[in-house]
């Protein structure tokens, strides 16, 4: 899949918009010797209000980007939407690189962690509508219950989000003292309560979330709290990142190569440089800089 044995490997990332910069950092920690190109489509989100057809069209145009014009060896589609409706027409454009998406690795993770075999999976809307996590999840023998939550994503990209570092340290009664937390952490409750209250209802024991949205993981140290005790949290993000070094193997590691402390990242967005610069940034967990404005087309 390299170019040649003293070539790094590069890697494609697609998103519609921020969120997938999550599985970018995911990948970039296991595997920061490869290099990166990554495009968020952000001219046209959100995809979940626009039909299956369009969202192939323009998940397709950003493959072509990556694998055409950037020379992706390899193809991340970190879109939960475009994985649920798309996959298949980007593998077929494509057919060069292995494309892989982050619902897949979500549900096998789901798989290997529940010990009840009942799973929770918290999603957008569009995602949610799919049933493609219910779907893989009961391929694999387990019983998915999902929820769409489509206040998270604003409140995301709102920045009323807390670090582990500092969620971890701050006592319970003290959480609503600030206001942004204060809210954010109310509606996830709000959330999980329902669908907990749903599972009990169909009686089933579930002890597995699925984060089914690449900006949920800034939201686990809030989710950590609103779940029962012992329950487990998949972040596809990371599982995708897992699957993916897993895959490639060898191929990441050059002769003599050590991992560089920065490693090479190209950004590519539709729309709205300096957005995606100012919120990448939250997303990446790194500065985000030089960011290309690209057109893909109709």
């Amino acid at each position: 899949m390299t170019d040649s044995p003293s070539t790094p490997l590069t890697i494609g990332v697609f998103d519609s918009g921020f969120g997938g910069l999550t599985v970018l950092r995911a990948l970039i920690a296991r595997a920061p010797q490869a290099r990166y190109a990554f495009i968020g489509d952000t001219a046209r989100l959100p995809y979940g209000s626009k039909s299956r057809r369009t969202i192939a069209r323009y998940a397709v145009q950003s493959a072509r980007f990556l694998v055409e014009e950037q020379g992706a060896d390899y193809l991340v589609i970190a879109c939960n939407t475009a994985s649920a409706l798309a996959l298949d027409d980007i593998k077929e454009a494509v057919p060069s690189v292995p494309v892989i998406g982050v619902i897949e690795p979500g549900a096998e993770a789901a798989h290997r962690a529940s010990k009840t075999g009942d799973v929770l999976v918290i999603a957008t809307d569009a995602t949610v509508r799919s049933h493609a996590y219910a779907t893989a999840c009961q391929v694999r023998g387990l019983r998915a219950l999902e929820k769409a939550c489509p206040l998270l994503v604003p409140l995301v990209e709102e920045g009323w989000v807390m670090s582990s570092s500092l969620i971890q340290n701050l006592p319970e009664q003290d959480a609503p003292a600030l206001p942004q937390l204060a809210v954010t952490a109310e509606v996830v409750r709000i959330y999980l309560d329902e669908l907990l209250a749903d599972a009990a209802s169909r009686s089933h024991n579930p002890d597995t979330l699925v984060l089914g949205c690449t900006h949920y993981p800034l939201l686990k140290p809030v989710i950590e709290r609103a779940l029962p005790p012992g329950a487990q949290i998949i972040d596809s993000a990371d599982s995708t990142a897992a699957q993916l070094v897993m895959y490639l193997g060898r191929d990441l590691a050059l002769p003599g190569q050590t991992s560089p402390a920065d490693p090479v990242l190209r950004f590519f967005a539709t729309d709205s440089v300096e957005k995606f610069e100012r919120l990448g940034s939250r997303f990446l967990g790194r500065p985000v800089n030089n960011v290309q404005l690209v057109d893909l087309g109709g």
